[in-house]
């Protein structure tokens, strides 16, 4: 009877353990990045080097007419999108209505918040505290794909990446 007792003590203690584990008592609801925080030293740059970035914003967006003219260049997000530029182009919209995955600037600026407003009315936020587009879940390039979009950047570059 003893020995019955003991076993019966363990199996409630494992079945306790396990719905606490299945139904993720004890876990946070989401987590979040959390707001606000300095930039260090990040803000704080040259008249030179200021003068660059104004110069490399202004080739980029000449590169960004060029593509859009021949159709290969579509962002969903506020501002450049220097990934896909750099790699020749690219359709982040087709990207977010597959559902396969987005290039890493487009996944961190929805999640900033500059979605284009057509966009930015179909994000939303799951159960889970994950970026929904459409119902959803916004997820980023497969690794094998990021690694293939950076070999083709490569092409574009006289001294590597």
């Amino acid at each position: 009877m003893r020995r019955s007792g003991q076993l019966l003590g363990v199996v409630v203690i494992f079945g306790l353990g396990y719905l606490a584990g299945t139904s993720e008592f004890c876990l946070p609801s989401s987590a979040m990045a959390q707001p606000g925080g300095e930039l260090p030293g990040a803000l704080d740059v040259s008249p030179e080097v200021s003068d660059r970035i104004k110069e490399l914003r202004i080739a980029m967006r000449n590169a960004a007419d060029t593509l859009e003219g021949e159709g290969k260049y579509e962002p969903v997000t506020v501002g450049l999108n220097s990934f896909l530029l750099l790699g020749g182009g690219g359709n982040a919209r087709e990207d977010l209505e597959s559902g396969r995955g987005v290039d890493p600037e487009t996944f961190a600026a929805l999640h900033a918040g500059y979605a284009l407003p057509e966009i930015g009315d179909h994000l939303g936020y799951d159960e889970q505290g994950r970026l929904t587009y459409q119902n959803k879940v916004v997820r980023m390039y497969s690794v094998s794909r990021l690694r293939q979009l950076y070999e083709h950047r490569l092409s574009f570059a006289d001294e590597g990446l």
